[in-house]
Parts: C-alpha cells; sequence; structure tokens
C-alpha cells in the first residue's frame, strides 16, 4: 500500500508550534536584563523554513554571568515549553540541544560579546535583542564578508578523502559492509564540502550534511544528479564501483581547487593513493 505518514495532522501543525516556541523565548529573553542581544540562525535567518525546521537560537549575555548560564542551559528551556529530552552530555560546552514533546527542536548557543566576531555564518540572521546596537554592527560587517577557500581548508578536505577512500576498501574487502557504507558517506561528503569550496560558498562542518539535498541544496543540477548516482548497497562490487565514480570527480575537483589555491596538483601522487585501492 505504501507509506502511511501517521504524523500528517502534527506536521502540518508544526509551524504552529514552532512560533508558540518563538513567543515563548522571545518574551523570556526580553526580560532579561543580563541578555544583551539575541537572535536566530539556520532556516529563521535565511528566511526559508518549512515544517521541519528547528530554531537555531543564539544568545550573548553579559561576561560576568556566562558560567552561571551555561551551567543553567538545562534548565532555562523548561520556560519555553515541555522538554522531551536534551541531545548533548558535555556539562562545560555553551550550547545544548533541546528536544519538544511538540516534535520542534530548539539549538540554543550562549556567548560573551567578545565571542561574536563579523563572519560569513552572520550574513543572514534575524535580530530580535540587541541592547547596545553590537549585532546590528556585527550583522553589517558580516554581509560585506564572502567565503574563499584557505590552503588549510583544502589540505584538510583532501586529508580525509584519501583516508576514507582506503578505508572503505579494506572494509569492503573484509566484508565489514556498514563500516564500509560509513566510509562510502564520508567520500559523497567530502565531494559536497569541495563543490562548496569551488563554488567560494561556505561548506558546512565535516559530519552535517544539512542543505546539501532538497530544495534547499546549493549545488548544482548536474552535482545533485551525480550525488544521488553515488547509491550503493551491501556488496563489494557496489561499493568499489561507486568508489571509482567518486575518484573520477575528485580527480577533476582536487585539479581544480589546486588551480584556485595556486598549489602544486601533483598527479603521480594523486595517482599512487588512488591505485593502492583502485
Amino acid at each position: 500500500m505504501g507509506f502511511v505518514n501517521k504524523h500528517e495532522y502534527r506536521n502540518s501543525e508544526l509551524p504552529n508550534y514552532r512560533k508558540a516556541l518563538l513567543r515563548s523565548i522571545e518574551k523570556d529573553l526580553q526580560n532579561d536584563d543580563n541578555v544583551i542581544a539575541f537572535f536566530y540562525g539556520g532556516s529563521i535567518g535565511n528566511e526559508n523554513m518549512d515544517y521541519y525546521s528547528d530554531i537555531d537560537l543564539r544568545v550573548v549575555v553579559k561576561p560576568q554571568v556566562i558560567k552561571e548560564y551555561i551551567r543553567n542551559k538545562k534548565k532555562r528551556p523548561n520556560k519555553w515549553g515541555n522538554v522531551l529530552f536534551y541531545e548533548d552530555i558535555n556539562p562545560f560546552s555553551n550550547y545544548t540541544v533541546v528536544h519538544y514533546d511538540c516534535f520542534v527542536k530548539v539549538d540554543s548557543f550562549y556567548f560573551k560579546p567578545d565571542d561574536i566576531k563579523p563572519s560569513v555564518w552572520l550574513k543572514n540572521i534575524k535580530i530580535v535583542k540587541d541592547s547596545n546596537h553590537m549585532m546590528a554592527s556585527i550583522l553589517g560587517e558580516s554581509t560585506t564578508l564572502n567565503y574563499k577557500p584557505t590552503f588549510n581548508e583544502f589540505e584538510l578536505w583532501r586529508t580525509k578523502f584519501l583516508p576514507y577512500l582506503h578505508e572503505a576498501y579494506r572494509r569492503a574487502m573484509r566484508k565489514e559492509y556498514y563500516y564500509a557504507l560509513n566510509c562510502i558517506d564520508g567520500l559523497r561528503l567530502s565531494m559536497c564540502t569541495a563543490w562548496h569550496m569551488k563554488a567560494e560558498i561556505q561548506p558546512n562542518a565535516f559530519g552535517d550534511w544539512a542543505k546539501y539535498e532538497g530544495v534547499r541544496s546549493k549545488l548544482t543540477d548536474w552535482q545533485r544528479s551525480l550525488l544521488e548516482s553515488w547509491e550503493c548497497g551491501r556488496s563489494t562490487e557496489e561499493i568499489i564501483s561507486v568508489m571509482r565514480s567518486i575518484v573520477h570527480e575528485f580527480r577533476e575537483v582536487h585539479r581544480s581547487l589546486c588551480n584556485k589555491l595556486e598549489v602544486e596538483e601533483d598527479p603521480d601522487w594523486v595517482k599512487k593513493a588512488v591505485d593502492m585501492v583502485l
């Protein structure tokens, strides 16, 4: 009969649940004198929310209270709605991920003023409170910034790609297929990172698949099609075949990024690394 979505009504109400949480968050933080500013990033900042969008909340507090706010990061969210569970386990980190019983998630970060600097990540934010106009200034500076890949980013990218390639081969030959498929996923993600670097679009932190697929993807049509073609199952033959296809695109993007960054391509080195497994 096909998939039947038993949560269809709940999903249709998610925007309303999110609005209710936003109202609670804003009422709470607007009335807190220790909160210098707060703003939203992510899809709220980009104004491209859908049913399943999270609330990416960033809170700037007075330096003298930052430790207290981090210490209480799992208490405050109870003021905003009915918490179902928390995702993070590090009590000393400045963020927490809160899952509410309405199926809306809030990622909240706490910062001191000195922690916030102009950045390409802050080009699209929605400022709600800005007591001293700090965030307005930072937003203005951020809008003038453009991402360009650095040599260190490039080097980190290719030194992630090649180990994933070798490990995928080892695990496929051992028939440790879940491990091998995890490595294939790392190769696919590496290529998304490279495509973004080539196009001078800020890549996600490695491991984050957000917005590489779907209607909000910034990849080209042919890149999304190629990415989709790299699907494979629990078969050594399939895994090796997909590795060959990914490596073909890796060579092309590697050459392009070397030219962009004026780095020696050294195709013999690339060939030696690839020929050990393919």
